[in-house]
């Protein structure tokens, strides 16, 4: 069944979220180990996809473990440092679907504040035709509840959503609403998918 829009998650299938990276290049590897191991900092971020203040959130957790307190606010102080750099295929891929008049949306783990901050350097985040974004959403996947939400808002049936995300947690909550769904491991196989789905040429979909 030919898919009637396309959702793109945006970590680590539009832009790289590669956080122990980014600590490993600042602090190095062993310590990155040793504040990971003491601090949930995923979690914290977590927290942040939810809703709360991307700035509140990251500073108090700085303040509540001294010890590593220049390391965990960097997390908002160079916050586009660790979401860095753009996958420029999956880009063109996204860009290709608009381009031919399928519906592109996005549905991303994503803060209020850290989005709003990401947009200036990532300018292609407003090109969405929706955008459902967790923190305006209070919910973060793979909560079925976040599935729902998009489409009680899109009102396409949920077998005409084609949906790709790095996690297969995610994957699995979005098949399980009957989505059309793609595991993304690289660019190149999610322009084989499109392909597939018969929404674009084998040239359109080439990088």
């Amino acid at each position: 069944m030919t898919p009637e829009a396309v959702i793109f998650d945006i970590g680590n299938v539009l832009i790289e979220w590669q956080p122990e990276r980014y600590y490993d290049s600042v602090v190095g590897e062993e310590r990155r180990r040793a504040m990971f191991a003491a601090v949930d900092l995923h979690g914290m971020n977590d927290r942040v996809d939810r809703g709360e203040d991307f700035t509140d959130v990251i500073y108090e957790t700085a303040e509540a473990y001294p010890e590593f307190r220049d390391e965990i606010r960097m997390w908002r102080d160079k916050w586009i440092e660790l979401a860095q750099p753009v996958i420029p295929h999956s880009l063109h891929l996204m860009r290709a679907l608009r381009g031919k008049g399928v519906p592109v949306f996005a549905l991303t783990n994503f803060g209020i504040g850290s989005f709003d901050y990401a947009v200036p350097f990532y300018p292609f985040l407003k090109d969405f035709d929706r955008h459902y974004i967790s923190g305006h959403m209070g919910v973060i996947k793979p909560d079925p509840k976040i599935y729902e939400m998009v489409e009680r808002d899109c009102g396409i049936a949920p077998d005409r959503l084609l949906f790709t995300d790095d996690r297969a947690d995610n994957i699995t909550a979005a098949a399980a609403r009957g989505w059309q769904t793609h595991l993304f491991e690289g660019p190149q196989g999610w322009a084989e998918r499109l392909v597939q789905a018969g929404l674009l040429s084998a040239e359109e979909a080439a990088a």
